[in-house]
């Protein structure tokens, strides 16, 4: 469907259901990869093919909480393929199921790290690159609950929400520059983890993670040239 030959794709969080796919999709367009996860043996386990491969970078054991967690690997990316093109900020988290005042602090602390400091501290790294450059793709991953509040799962609605308006204000900070920042907002994911979670749900209605890698690598490409600050909703029939 995309052609991504010449172009360098570094997926975030890419041993995770969504980030896996992604990456995949990325490879199979004929993109170099840079394939980045916190876990310190998933990768190897999950693409043993690209292992060692002089077209892909796997690099584990990286906290995309931490300040400057991805500038040395992006200095490295550079010096392997000459540029990085793309970024896709997969890694997030959830948790829900409690009220405002019985949810704890260290449970806001959890998801706004994990779903927003992760997509900032991303986005740090790779834009001098890219303005550069004077190209560049970054898509973040919100989810539908950045749309609206709802019981029980504020701190994750509003983690999302955040990203939502991180991912705007560098839409409008970088759209000038040849860059290109938008978001995907997908709904529950149709994992084996959300299968076994939720036996009774009506699994037909969820978005397949290949579904959601579609819309990400349609925001990297061309086509999406004058697309810039955008929210795509990728809810499947739900």
């Amino acid at each position: 469907m995309f052609d991504f030959s010449g172009r360098v794709a570094l997926v975030t969080g890419a041993a995770g259901n969504l980030g896996r796919a992604v990456a995949v999709a990325f490879h199979l367009a004929g993109a170099r990869t840079v394939l980045v996860d916190r876990d310190a043996t998933r990768l190897q386990q999950v693409f043993p093919d690209l292992e060692g491969s002089r077209d892909h970078l796997l690099v584990e054991g990286v906290d995309l909480t931490a300040p400057g967690a991805l500038d040395g690997i992006v200095t490295q990316a550079v010096e392997l393929f000459g540029r990085l093109d793309i970024l896709v900020n997969a890694v997030g988290g959830f948790r829900a199921g409690t009220p405002v005042h019985e949810t704890p602090l260290e449970t806001w602390d959890m998801l706004l790290d994990l779903n927003l400091r992760t997509s900032l501290v991303a986005a740090r790294a790779v834009i001098p690159t890219m303005l550069r450059q004077r190209y560049g793709k970054i898509v973040t991953v919100a989810a539908r609950a950045a749309g609206a509040g709802a019981a029980n799962m504020a701190a994750y609605s509003a983690a999302k929400a955040a990203v939502v308006r991180l991912t705007e204000s560098m839409a409008a900070e970088l759209k000038g520059s040849g860059i290109n920042v938008n978001c995907v907002l997908p709904g529950t994911l149709d994992t084996a983890q959300n299968r076994q979670e939720r036996p009774g749900a009506d699994h037909s209605t969820w978005v397949a993670p290949e579904a959601v890698a579609d819309v990400v690598l349609f925001l990297a490409s061309g086509a999406a040239r004058a697309v810039v600050g955008a929210s795509v909703p990728v809810f499947g029939l739900s």
